[in-house]
């Protein structure tokens, strides 16, 4: 199995520096970079880009410049996906997207990690697990989320977390590191109706 193979696999693993080959992840610098050079017109052009570096990309794939990611081909969508502006997926396992993920601006996905002892880190001994986003995920903005996390059907994270465990399903989880607060009831869904406005107002708190 060579380097390539063995970071698709969907389990965790320890590696060295040395054992990554240079050309795949200069692959995903370049399509990165002619992705962030596109006209917010290229509408088309993007999603050629993205169905290219990912290895599972859904037509109704959304992300705003600047995006970067290490490998490409570990990042999967598998229906709407919006991807707000400067996020970034270490994929250096598979990052798995429910549909219906809203992931807000500044977040990383970071299957990567360091050893925890000195030594073997300035050996360039590095860690990694996978990602899932289960289907209809909304993250905050500013979120991190860790290696080995699955976040559960319909859970929202809040802003400014830092998720390093499973979150189940039908939750609002927030903090640092990120709590589960409470479930998602139907008292959150919103009384309103757009038949005769197209805008409608808050009322003051």
């Amino acid at each position: 199995m060579n380097y390539r193979e063995h970071i698709q696999e969907n389990r965790g693993y320890y590696s060295k520096h040395t054992d990554e080959t240079e050309d795949i992840q200069l692959r995903a610098k370049e399509l990165c970079w002619r992705y962030n050079q596109t006209s917010p017109r290229e509408q088309e052009k993007r999603a050629e880009i993205l169905k290219e570096l990912f290895g599972t990309c859904d037509a109704r794939t959304f992300i705003q410049p600047m995006f970067q990611c290490d490998y490409g081909f570990n990042i999967h969508t598998y229906g709407l996906t919006v991807v707000n502006y400067n996020c970034s997926i270490l994929d250096t396992s598979p990052v798995r997207i429910g549909a219906n993920a809203f992931i807000g601006p500044g977040t990383c996905l970071a299957c990567s990690g360091h050893a925890l002892d000195a030594s073997q880190r300035a050996e360039g001994v590095l860690s990694s697990k996978p990602i899932t986003l289960e289907e209809d995920v909304w993250i905050g903005a500013n979120v991190t989320v860790m290696g080995g996390v699955t976040i559960g059907k319909g859970s929202i994270i809040g802003a400014g977390s830092v998720v390093n465990h499973d979150i189940p399903a039908g939750v609002i989880a927030a903090g640092v590191p990120c709590k589960v607060i409470r479930a998602v009831t139907e008292a959150d869904r919103l009384n309103i109706s757009f038949e005769r406005e197209s805008v409608i107002f808050m009322e003051e708190v």
